[in-house]
């Protein structure tokens, strides 16, 4: 059911780089010789340089030496999102997830899903497909995790006041009818997001973003440890 990162390619075309026009090149040039004995790093990146989305610390790096570090480092919570209607916020959420060291991502619903928002972070993340909640709930259940959903439902609890269980799987419903009943009633526990203003909602990839950094202000001692520190 789980479906691994996606296996390198050409180590040379796995990353975005600036747009046309003048902006400056993303990424770093060739490796200037002598080369590093590591390894770790990637001959073919080494001579034409690294141009991916990636932290400095895994620059030239393979790809699956990436994901084994990323490997070691991963937080024990995951992430869920459900995928009715072909959300493109989904690939935010994949960036996100990826970006503040979930385990894992299960896509819950449709199997396609709009990866160019996720900007190729979804070649280090562990991204599964769940076909419905019944498939989630079942494999939540055998991990010991209980599913958290965010929403602004009634009854939910305000995030920034209430207590993120370590282990758990942070689950979040689609843009416009949010988490389905399924998905509510799967859940052990429901947090909202405050806000302030006129909007009703802001969309699944933002509210990953502010749930993924309450858990990391919970539950990681010492960000100083993160690889892009």
């Amino acid at each position: 059911m789980s479906d691994r990162p996606a296996a390198a390619g050409s180590s040379l075309s796995t990353g975005p780089t600036a747009g046309d026009g003048d902006a400056p090149p993303v990424g770093v040039g060739p490796h200037p010789e002598p080369w590093p004995d590591d390894s770790r790093l990637d001959p073919q990146l080494l001579a034409a340089g690294d141009r991916r989305n990636v932290v400095d610390r895994y620059r030239y790096w393979r790809h699956e030496a990436i994901v084994e570090d990323l490997d070691q480092r991963r937080h024990p919570f995951h992430v869920a999102v459900e995928n009715w209607e072909h959300d493109f916020n989904i690939g935010s959420v994949v960036r996100n997830a990826n970006a503040f060291g979930a385990r894992s991502v299960h896509i819950v619903g449709r199997r396609r899903w709009n990866r160019r928002g996720a900007m190729v972070t979804d070649r280090y993340q562990h991204v599964v497909h769940q076909p419905d909640i019944a498939s989630l709930v079942h494999w939540a259940q055998h991990e010991d995790l209980p599913l958290v959903g965010i929403d602004n439902l009634p009854g939910a609890r305000p995030l920034e006041r209430c207590h993120l269980p370590e282990r758990c799987v942070l689950l979040f419903g689609q843009e416009g009818p949010g988490l389905s009943a399924a998905a509510v009633e799967a859940c052990a526990s429901l947090r909202r997001i405050s806000q302030f203003g006129s909007t009703r909602s802001i969309n699944a990839g933002a509210a990953s973003a502010v749930a993924m950094w309450a858990w990391v202000c919970r539950h990681v001692a010492d960000p100083e440890d993160a690889p892009g520190d």
